[in-house]
């Protein structure tokens, strides 16, 4: 077991785990030479309040597919496993002290921090990790996260997303490619987002 890790957490609702998932994990493990890279389904996140949300054990399912083969890579089931709402900085505050934590977010999902429970504190615990977003200026970002660390990826546009891949799915319109094998394969045989679940 590993001691004092450069760990990399990148969560969400991994409603499908995509491609722009593993590289954003790829880039901040090559460029912030990270030990490892935890992705972390969310349980109930709280911003998405009132959206159905494809139930918990298939986007678990689909992280471990998505991550397969990959050794700096792994899934972490403790937000699933924690009853009612998801919050990050529970998540954070849930590993070792002497862990140093990289948090992976998206441009935008970083300008909203100062919105999260407990901002500050997540700040404090975790250096941010920024990928770019079409339309979300740096000096936005910055703003949001005055106080804390952060840095920017280099990363090239890859304009995925759950929604799109969703919406995909439900039109009958193949997501492989998309999303790693094993998970378009679980995505077909399962029936994930056959139109009877809305």
């Amino acid at each position: 077991m590993l001691l004092n890790v450069r760990r990399g957490i990148l969560g969400g609702t991994f409603d499908p785990p995509h491609l722009a998932h593993l590289f954003a994990g790829e880039a901040a493990y090559r460029d912030l030479n990270l030990d490892v890279v935890t992705f972390i389904p969310a349980g109930a996140p709280w911003q998405k309040a009132g959206r159905t949300v494809t139930p918990a054990d298939d986007r678990w399912q689909m992280t471990l597919l998505a991550i397969e083969g990959i050794g700096y890579f792994e899934a972490d089931d403790r937000e699933i496993r924690r009853e009612g709402w998801t919050y990050t900085v529970d998540t954070l505050r849930s590993f070792p002290v002497a862990d140093e934590l990289v948090l992976i977010v998206g441009a935008d999902t970083a300008r909203g921090l100062p919105s999260w429970n407990e901002a500050q504190e997540v700040l404090e615990r975790a250096t941010i990790a920024v990928v770019p977003r079409p339309g979300v200026l740096e000096d936005d970002v910055a703003e949001a996260l005055a106080g804390g660390n952060y840095v920017w990826l280099d990363t090239p546009d890859v304009r995925l997303s759950g929604t799109m891949l969703r919406q995909r799915a439900r039109a009958g319109h193949s997501i492989r490619f998309l999303v790693r094998d094993g998970v378009w394969r679980y995505v077909e045989s399962q029936a994930v987002y056959a139109d009877t679940q809305g």
